[in-house]
């Protein structure tokens, strides 16, 4: 497309995204609105500004197809009672003398097999409540220990961030998710280090919170069965050249999971909820689409390589940096993955990063800053604790510094020492 956006209108379309987020508007609306103005002020006249960004919305297709057949995953894993179930296990197994461990790696262990971030901490935060009021934690400990396993866990899982990494860049999902391994590990340990230092920072817990268990939550192996069934599908590509497509995988997962809970008349409710939870990020990418398409098609990402060539900066950088700007202005790990992948990908492999480096570090890097004020990741993980809205703005640094060792690991494994590329 021989299109050409101005620099001035790509980072104007990136501001009216960010503030219009920031005014409370749909995160979909708020980036076609910056996308269709930035497009205008780029010097684009109003039918190839609309052409730019149909193109853009065109490329998010196969990642929106292939998160809403997550769905089914999704719906039986939250409504099932399997990842209440896998939480409470977890918890229950490291003990509460090792509460913030458990806690983090609960978490860690819900995103990594295909849970929402938010909704991980969501799931564990009745279970954390209720510990943290007997051993005497603080509020800011314990939602800070959930959303570092949850930030370490979502760079290794199958969830919509990773998808549309892994479609942009077009490496396998199984690889990309063995490539968060060492990172999230990394991750996992600060994050226990840093929440130990926060237990007797922030508000305490001053009443007994319990998790919801109506008898109707399955036994932890019968749990794990749907994301377990749906990685061993995703791993016969790596391990057997035999290549089933997440659009396969994770819903026969999520419907073999219901199977062996017995649990198979709820399948429809359960596929329903899903549905429901994942066409937001669906519609949420389409905006999205929009939104990069007017980035790919500026000279944006031009300029941020010579700037790095300016400071003497490798190439391998613009993977992480592009990461952690794009989250930052989505407040968003899908959506920062998203356009991040899609605008700059074919840039960073042009300067010989091979593909599966490239999306490993745009995905730590999208850990950074995802967690700004801006996004619903900031509101729902603070509702879950039922903290203040000031006491939660004090952990962004916290939240920031694990995403900052996401990046760094996956930078020094991908691109100082290339060790998996």
């Amino acid at each position: 497309m021989d299109i050409q956006v101005s620099v001035l209108g790509a980072i104007v379309a990136l501001i009216i995204a960010i503030v219009l987020i920031l005014r409370k508007v749909s995160p979909a609306y708020g980036m076609i609105a910056g996308a269709f103005i930035g497009g205008i002020v780029g010097g684009v006249n109003v039918t190839d500004t609309v052409t730019v960004m149909m193109e853009g919305a065109k490329g998010m297709v196969p990642a929106v197809l292939r998160i809403l057949a997550a769905g089914v995953l999704a719906g039986v894993l939250m409504e099932s009672g399997a990842a209440a179930s896998i939480a409470k296990t977890i918890v229950s197994k490291l003990g509460e003398t090792q509460a913030l461990l458990a806690l983090a790696t609960a978490t860690m262990l819900l995103t990594a097999v295909g849970v929402f971030v938010d909704v991980a901490v969501i799931t564990v935060a009745p279970i954390a409540l209720a510990i943290a009021r007997r051993a005497n934690i603080s509020k800011t400990a314990i939602l800070f220990a959930m959303i570092g396993g949850g930030k370490a866990g979502n760079i290794m899982s199958p969830n919509p961030n990773a998808i549309a990494a892994a479609d942009a860049f077009h490496v396998p999902l199984t690889s990309l998710m063995a490539a968060g391994m060492i990172p999230a590990a990394f991750g996992l340990t600060v994050t226990y280090i840093i929440a130990k230092k926060l237990v007797g920072k922030g508000t305490p817990v001053d009443e007994e919170w319990e998790g919801k268990n109506d008898g109707s939550v399955p036994p932890f192996f019968t749990a794990i069965i749907a994301p377990l069934t749906a990685i061993l599908l995703l791993a016969l590509r790596p391990l057997f050249h035999i290549a089933i497509d997440p659009m396969i995988a994770l819903p026969i997962g999520g419907i073999v999971g219901a199977l062996v809970m017995k649990k198979g008349a709820h399948l429809n409710t359960f596929m329903i909820s899903g549905l429901a939870k994942m066409s937001g990020v669906a519609i949420m990418l389409v905006g999205t689409g929009t939104l990069a398409g007017i980035v790919a098609n500026s000279s944006l990402k031009d300029v941020i390589v010579d700037g790095l060539d300016h400071f003497g900066l490798p190439a391998y950088v613009l993977a992480p940096v592009s990461g952690i700007f794009m989250s930052g202005a989505t407040a968003s790990t899908t959506a920062g993955t998203a356009v991040a992948s899609s605008v700059f990908g074919p840039t960073i492999m042009s300067l010989g990063i091979s593909a599966l480096a490239g999306a490993a570090m745009i995905h730590a890097g999208t850990t950074v800053l995802d967690h700004l004020p801006h996004g619903s990741f900031f509101h729902a993980t603070a509702g879950s604790v039922h903290m203040e809205i000031k006491e939660r703005l004090k952990l962004i640094p916290y939240e920031s510094l694990i995403g900052l060792t996401l990046t760094v690991i996956s930078t020094l494994i991908f691109g100082v020492f290339r060790l998996f590329s």
